[in-house]
């Protein structure tokens, strides 16, 4: 411990013998620390709250609110070139006639000062931060403000005139988009028009390609197939219940009854038959064939009641009368199924056959159908989304489509938010001190001395006998006073000067306030 303590007497007493080094290092350290900082200008921030609220009146397909893409969009206006480049104009940062160059110096400078932080969904802090070398510190605290006044001013009249503006461009884009799919559907028209009269033996009628129709007839020969086997079997029930059920029953002379009930059927039918005939139906309608059926099994049954009715004496049977109609009517289902059944089969074999003959053109024809649904759903689509756009134009012309509300003005900078000058005045002052001593302590390592006996001794191995002390006559004490009276006044001018600079700072600050 007695080892330390005496090393550190004698670094104390190094350094006290070269004072006026450490006094000079510390006036030089000091003068060049301070006017560094002298020359480093004030920063001044400004802060303001906005609250940007999207007008959702007509609410996008994503829901209510606005989305973080408007967000984004909003901060990246805030802080645009157009929009800075009128900051810069409006706060006088350029002058009406400056050229490019200073332009783009000017928003690069606004870009680097401006920050937009967004704090909620759609509260935005803006800080605009001014230090300008050539300005004064009054006129940076001015300008910190005013920059964001002019940044809110900006922006409020740009979104007001920009949606609808932008409103205007998407209509006129949507209507020239819109003409050049009507002009193609036209197109697409024609040629479709003209390659089924080239082609009219070869393209069976009827919408959809060939394929469709195929999968088409093929689903309702599904259905005829079920329905005819349910006609079937009820046909197969009727002719069970018509084969167990007598023709007469035993009574008076009434066979003429039941023939004329037979008769009377088949001339409705006929008369039905005519009828269709009257409206344009061929023979090969399905209707026609049935009713022709059903005809003929009324012939039949007219026969067997006319021959039979005059013989027995019996009385025809309501009930068989009843079977029979009703079998014939089965019947007459059962042959219009059959029918439809091979028409449908003549359809499948037609088309298919036809492509196997011609597949270039069903596929040509599947490709001008395919290319025309492309274009009609495209031409609906932008119909519809002109029809929004319109909608949304209407609405930014009656109403505002961003709502910019100031929550928290712009703040009115009283003190510098940097550099924290007084921080840095003490911090150059103790590091000017601090190289003084440092100086005079590296310079007594370099020059070697000794300060005591004990340390000659062990630096030299030979034992030391003793010292003199220095003896200190009245004159060079008087002279020693004086230095000592010097050195101070050295030292209370440096800390003097520090504490002047401080005032200076705090004069200055008062000043912008």
């Amino acid at each position: 411990m007695n080892g330390l303590y005496d090393e550190f007497r004698v670094a104390l007493h190094s350094v006290w013998t070269r004072r006026w080094l450490v006094l000079a290092v510390a006036w030089g350290i000091c003068i060049l620390g301070w006017l560094a900082v002298a020359s480093i200008p004030n920063r001044y921030d400004s802060r303001a709250r906005l609250l940007v609220d999207v007008n959702q009146i007509l609410p996008d397909d994503a829901g209510g609110g606005p989305s973080s893409q408007q967000l984004d969009q909003i901060r990246e206006t805030l802080t645009s070139a157009r929009n800075l480049e009128k900051v810069a104009a409006t706060t006088g940062l350029i002058g009406a006639d400056a050229g490019e160059r200073d332009k783009a110096g000017a928003v690069a400078m606004l870009q680097n000062s401006i920050k937009v932080v967004p704090q909620q969904q759609n509260i935005f802090e803006i800080t605009s931060s001014v230090a300008v070398s050539s300005m004064s510190d009054a006129d940076n605290a001015k300008l910190a403000s005013a920059v964001l006044d002019s940044l809110i001013t900006v922006f409020r009249d740009d979104q007001l005139r920009g949606g609808r503006m932008d409103a205007r461009e998407g209509l006129k884009f949507l209507d020239a988009q819109i003409a050049d799919r009507e002009r193609a559907l036209r197109e697409i028209e024609a040629r479709r028009a003209t390659f089924e009269a080239q082609n009219i033996g070869l393209i069976p009628g009827g919408t959809g390609s060939p394929a469709q129709r195929v999968d088409a007839a093929r689903a309702e020969l599904g259905q005829i197939d079920s329905q005819l086997v349910s006609a079937q079997a009820q046909l197969a029930a009727a002719n069970g219940q018509l084969a167990s059920t007598p023709a007469t029953i035993a009574g008076g002379g009434g066979g003429g009854v039941g023939g004329g009930v037979a008769r009377q059927q088949l001339a409705g039918a006929q008369s039905e038959l005519a009828s269709m005939h009257a409206r344009g139906l061929t023979d090969a309608h399905p209707d026609v064939i049935a009713l022709k059926s059903q005809i003929a099994s009324l012939k039949a049954q007219a026969d067997r009641e006319g021959n039979g009715g005059g013989g027995g004496g019996g009385m025809q049977n309501p009930a068989y009368a009843s079977l029979a109609a009703m079998r014939a009517e089965r019947q007459a289902t059962v042959s219009a199924l059959n029918a439809r059944k091979s028409q449908l089969m003549g359809d499948i074999a037609k088309i298919t056959s036809q492509q196997i003959q011609n597949p270039g053109i069903a596929a040509e024809y599947d490709r001008i159908n395919g290319e025309y649904t492309a274009l009609k759903a495209q031409y609906d689509k932008l119909l519809g989304q002109r029809e929004q756009v319109r909608l949304r134009g209407d609405v930014q012309t009656e109403t505002d489509a961003i709502k910019v509300e100031l929550l928290d003005p712009p703040s009115k900078p009283t003190s510098p938010a940097a550099p924290n000058r007084p921080l840095f005045l003490t911090l150059v002052l103790v590091a000017g001190l601090g190289g003084g001593v440092a100086a005079a302590f590296g310079l007594a390592q370099v020059r070697t001395s000794y300060a005591t006996a004990a340390k000659l001794e062990r630096a030299s191995g030979l034992p030391v006998i003793g010292s003199i002390t220095e003896v200190v006559t009245p004159d060079r004490h008087v002279e020693r006073r004086k230095r000592l009276v010097w050195l101070a006044g050295g030292t209370g001018a440096l800390v003097g000067l520090y504490a002047l600079l401080l005032v200076a700072e705090f004069v200055q600050r008062g000043m912008v306030a």
